[in-house]
């Protein structure tokens, strides 16, 4: 499934309310609507991002977790969202038992790994894995294997505290199982151009990491919050709100990366 030039994004941070089931959701759509195809794999127990791209349980015959435990490849089991060139692979409760399904495998850390690799028949340009809000089996399989990770950042107080904590990780698991795992990048979320404290994280986070932050700053937006629950992506939902538009903003950048980092390759 991963074409020569895919891309494999994981989309991760372990503290939950971030916006980065939001991000994988409305980048996703954002990449597909201007002509990317995009692929999202939910590895969420909770199923947001499926719900959110109007998947519906009684729709999700097969799920990520018989893609991680051989059960079913990714062709027969990804959904053609009602998005053009967005599809995607949805999750279900089901997760919840990886663990114990997996634990005592030798090889349960590169399943996903294994999966993407063996799936040549499709080529798309970017997929993205959409990780629960904790580090655990599911997040590691993502981890081990994507090309790099985004990491949605809350603009709020403890924003620094909790990033150093995930870079550690992130160092961890170069480590261990994926020397090659790079930061793609770092997104502000949720950002309040009103509130002193949101444009101080947004200056202390940009003089810690530099390069590593977008341009694009996502704010925190009433219609992004509503999407979910009519099950679209805000940039189907209104296209016109400044949250759509921010997405549309960051896929921009985001491409714009990709063509410098294959330019330099």
């Amino acid at each position: 499934m991963k074409g020569k030039n895919s891309r494999i994004i994981t989309i991760a941070n372990q503290k939950g309310g971030v916006g980065k089931t939001t991000t994988a959701i409305n980048l996703s759509t954002a990449l597909a609507a201007i002509g990317e195809n995009v692929l999202l794999i939910d590895l969420d127990p909770q199923g947001n991002a499926s719900t959110g791209l109007g998947i519906e349980l009684h729709d999700r015959k097969y799920s990520s977790y018989e893609l991680l435990i051989g059960e079913k490849n990714i062709d027969q089991i990804l959904i053609q969202t009602s998005i053009p060139n967005l599809s995607i692979v949805p999750s279900t409760m089901d997760l919840l038992g990886i663990e114990m399904n997996l634990g005592g495998e030798k090889d349960r850390l590169f399943r996903l790994q294994k999966a993407l690799s063996d799936q040549l028949k499709n080529n798309f340009s970017y997929i993205f894995l959409d990780c629960p809000p904790s580090f655990n089996l599911l997040t590691m399989n993502a981890m081990a294997a994507a090309d790099s990770i985004l990491v949605p950042l809350q603009c709020e107080f403890f924003a620094l505290e909790g990033l150093s904590q995930l870079l550690e990780t992130v160092e961890e698991v170069r480590c261990t199982v994926n020397s090659a795992l790079d930061i793609q990048g770092i997104v502000l979320t949720m950002f309040d151009s009103r509130n002193s404290l949101s444009q101080q994280v947004v200056s202390d986070v940009r003089n810690n990491l530099g390069a590593k932050v977008y341009n694009t700053v996502i704010p925190r937006n009433v219609r992004i919050s509503e999407a979910p629950s009519y099950g679209k992506p805000a940039i189907i939902y209104d296209l016109k709100c400044a949250g759509s538009q921010a997405y549309l903003k960051l896929a921009s950048e985001l491409i714009q990366q990709e063509r410098q980092r294959k330019e330099a390759a």
